[in-house]
Parts: C-alpha cells; sequence; structure tokens
C-alpha cells in the first residue's frame, strides 16, 4: 500500500513580505511573473521571468526542465498563478508556492518594483470588453430584440468563469498584439531560465 503523503490540491501560499525577505537574504526562489508581457513591462519584481500562463500550460514539460528548484508564480491577484500552479503541479514539480494577492500585495508592501511604459491590465480589459459588448447588445435588441441574447452569452460566460477561475475572454485578449508587447516565445524564455541570473530581465 502507498503510504507517501497525498500532494495538497491548493496551491501553497506565500505573502509578499516572506517573499521579499527570501530574496533580500540570498535565498531567493525561482519568481515566475505568469501575467502577459504587456502587464510585466508595465510593473514586476525586480529579477522575475516573465512565463505568460498560455504559454505555460503550452510549453509546460519544456519548461519543467529548466525549473528544478524553488519556484514562486506571481499575477496580478493570484488567480492566474494559481491555474499556473496546477499546470506545474502536473509535471511533478516541487515546492510550488503562489504569491498570495500577487503583484498588488508585493505593491502594497512597499516592496521593490521595476516600472516601464504603462498598460492596462488584462482583469480590466475584461471588464471594459465585456461591459461594452453587453451595452451595445442592450442597445441593439430595441431594434433586434434577438440581440439581447448576446448579453445573456456574456452573463453566463462571467458566471462560468467565476466558478471555473478561469477565463476564455481574458485567454483570447492576452494573445493580442497590445498584450504580447516585447518578444516573450519559448526559446528567448528557456535561455533566460537555462542562463540563471545573467539571463534574466531587470
Amino acid at each position: 500500500m502507498d503510504t507517501s503523503p497525498a500532494r495538497p490540491t491548493t496551491p501553497a501560499p506565500l505573502d509578499a513580505t516572506t517573499l521579499r525577505e527570501l530574496l533580500d537574504t540570498g535565498r531567493a526562489p525561482r519568481v515566475l511573473d505568469v501575467r502577459t508581457p504587456a502587464e510585466f513591462e508595465t510593473s514586476h519584481i525586480p529579477g522575475s521571468y516573465n512565463v505568460p500562463l498560455d504559454l505555460l500550460r503550452e510549453h509546460r514539460t519544456e519548461l519543467r526542465n529548466h525549473l528544478d528548484e524553488e519556484v514562486v508564480l506571481v499575477c496580478r491577484s493570484g488567480a492566474r498563478a494559481a491555474q499556473a500552479e496546477q499546470t506545474l503541479a502536473g509535471t511533478g514539480l516541487p515546492n510550488l508556492k503562489v504569491l498570495t494577492g500577487g503583484i498588488l500585495a508585493w505593491q502594497a508592501v512597499g516592496a521593490p518594483v521595476n516600472q516601464g511604459r504603462p498598460r492596462w491590465d488584462l482583469e480590466r480589459q475584461v471588464r471594459l470588453v465585456a461591459g461594452t459588448i453587453v451595452l451595445l447588445s442592450i442597445l441593439v435588441s430595441v431594434v433586434l430584440p434577438g440581440a439581447k441574447w448576446l448579453a445573456g452569452l456574456i452573463g453566463a460566460g462571467l458566471a462560468l468563469a467565476s466558478i471555473t477561475n478561469t477565463c476564455l475572454l481574458g485567454t483570447l485578449l492576452g494573445r493580442l498584439p497590445y498584450n504580447r508587447g516585447a518578444s516573450c516565445d519559448l526559446d528567448t524564455i528557456v535561455g533566460q531560465l537555462r542562463d540563471g541570473p545573467a539571463g534574466r530581465r531587470s
């Protein structure tokens, strides 16, 4: 009979203050920021690596080969990082943690952040697009009554996104050129992970 302990089904949390202490004392884990390149460019933890969630999902096996150490996953508020943890946990990667509260919590404790050109975060874009579609569908329904069902479809999609902690609209928006920003392909990311501190972005 297998007596090995079961793996936790929820990501191991790590608060911003503890992560900052680890980075300051030189016992730094590998910090992976799974937001879009545009969000990463706007602000990120110094020394972190940008590995967008969609790319991580598609190439988790290749990336896992370069993640043989303690890893902390970061996003805006923690939701996408939790999805990334589930993806990497499936590859057998140990010592995974999720930064509680994401980059927002990191900034709230006054921890250092590298700033770049401001971009709208993905959650804000989702609210704009979903709200615009709902508004337009209601207005159009005055002439074409069937258009109201588009608003219902968006509402159902948002409800499903909350239940499953995923967002198809966010995934689609994340692939737009606006959100891709600077080049962030698999070869570049693997090179940065392989080279370690010398290959990471500032």
